[in-house]
């Protein structure tokens, strides 16, 4: 009644796509990743975590938060100062790292054990989140993200949020924003403006132009870490003398 059945070849088998690698969060670390690129014109380096390339478009002093947070009043309103767990970055003209040890050496600095870290030429940063797109907030680590539409949320007593920026960046990926240890924006860089105009800048001394000082922001960085090494060593315990037998 039914013919006898045919062979399956290769042809009449019906063609099964490969399946598909989730994007997950490599699609969205390619997201930061062209934000940095196109958007910033920031070169980065290949790898995980993302990580950007000093001494190209600017340089790097990394210093303690509180050092950084008084230095804040030196630095143009445009300039972009990051936070990365208890340390500050503040962003630099490109060629400072190299001008630093000198010029500590000139302001009387240089004698002393300063926490104080230039980040120049071939150097990297961690790349901070991209600042989180208008209509969108960021939460403590481990909170899901907050729906479009519930109202304005106040946040939380001593967290900064990132100054909105336009429509199309990429969200900083939920359980990185606030996060400890975790590189956020102070001070976001706008897309499309040149970062140099802002950054402080070694000959902008005297020079009235609207370049910030250089001169000013490292002798204010230092006398705050001076400080806070002070500080430090006076909370700790003095010792205790050995006892007689």
């Amino acid at each position: 009644m039914f013919g006898a059945p045919q062979p399956v070849t290769a042809s009449s088998t019906p063609l099964v796509p490969l399946p598909r690698r989730p994007l997950g969060p490599s699609g969205a670390s390619g997201q930061v990743r062209r934000w940095y690129e196109n958007e910033l014109g920031w070169p980065t380096v290949p790898g995980d975590p993302l990580r950007l390339l000093a001494g190209v478009r600017y340089d790097v002093l990394d210093v303690p938060a509180e050092a950084g947070h008084a230095a804040l009043r030196r630095l143009a309103s445009g300039s972009p100062v990051a936070l990365h767990g208890g340390r500050m970055l503040l962003l630099v003209a490109a060629g400072s790292a190299e001008e630093l040890p000198g010029l500590l050496e000139w302001l009387d600095w240089g004698a002393l054990s300063l926490d104080l870290v230039a980040i120049g030429a071939g150097g990297l940063m961690e790349a901070p989140s991209p600042p989180v797109p208008r209509g969108e907030r960021s939460v403590p680590h481990g909170e899901g993200p907050v729906p479009r539409g519930e109202g304005p949320v106040p946040p939380a007593r001593g967290v900064r949020t990132a100054a909105p920026c336009e429509a199309g960046v990429p969200p900083a990926p939920w359980g990185r924003v606030g996060s400890q240890g975790a590189a956020v924006w102070l001070r976001p860089p706008e897309p499309g403006c040149e970062v140099e105009a802002s950054l402080p800048t070694l000959s902008a001394l005297g020079s009235g132009g609207g370049a910030p000082d250089l001169v000013r922001l490292v002798n204010t960085v230092a006398t705050q870490c001076h400080r806070v090494r002070l500080r430090r060593a006076c909370a700790q315990p003095p010792a205790m003398p050995a006892q007689g037998r």
